[in-house]
């Protein structure tokens, strides 16, 4: 009974249900905060390539891909395996991986894709102890072109817990510019959004 429960919630509510370690959120991200996130996807770029981490139900993906409509490679990655098949099933156009994003340079790699030009990201890194916090953040630098991009969002009411500062910090600690953007009110909850640059040891 249990299982047939869990095979009716929306695909959101679901995968809380399932991982609720890994599912950070209340809701789906709102449109404004999608917009805000998907902003960070160049358009001095004919066709760039742009990495999402932790698609979810595609909140993000479905803004941020009608900004490499012209072209370019929109990759979105999740690992909850149902959420992955929803996201595809529901974003033609997109490459979807079903994976850990602790492997994104073999994720990428597996794909012939050298370097990206901008990394989307909905993890709850507050949930994160700060190894893994490290371990991802620098598969991200790693993968980032020397113009790219990286953005991410924190809850406003989460910004002084220990596992927000020490992503805080460890993202300050791995990218050279970290602009603190302000909130987004309208989302549920309000969320702040990082835009970060110069990823160090990159150029």
């Amino acid at each position: 009974m249990l299982d047939g429960l869990k095979r009716s919630l929306p695909p959101f509510v679901a995968a809380a249900v399932r991982n609720p370690k890994s599912v950070g959120a209340a809701a789906p991200s709102s449109r404004a905060l999608a917009a805000r996130m998907a902003s960070a996807v160049p358009d001095t770029v004919a066709t760039p390539t742009v990495v999402e981490i932790g698609a979810g139900t595609g909140a993000f993906t479905r803004v941020a891909r009608e900004r490499v409509a012209g072209g370019g490679r929109y990759i979105a990655i999740e690992r909850d395996e149902r959420m992955a098949g929803h996201l595809e099933r529901g974003n033609p156009g997109v490459e979807v991986v079903n994976g850990d994003a602790a492997e994104l340079g073999k994720i990428l790699a597996d794909r012939g894709v050298s370097s990206v030009d901008a990394v989307l990201c909905g993890l709850p890194w507050s949930l994160f102890p700060v190894e893994l916090q490290r371990r991802i953040l620098g598969e991200i630098a790693t993968a980032m072109a020397p113009h790219a991009v990286f953005t991410t969002f924190a809850y406003v009411h989460a910004a002084r817990i220990p596992g927000s500062k020490r992503f805080r910090a460890e993202v300050e600690a791995v990218f050279e510019d970290v602009e603190a953007q302000a909130p987004v009110w309208r989302n549920l909850p309000p969320a702040m959004t990082y835009l970060c640059r110069n990823a160090r040891g990159v150029g």
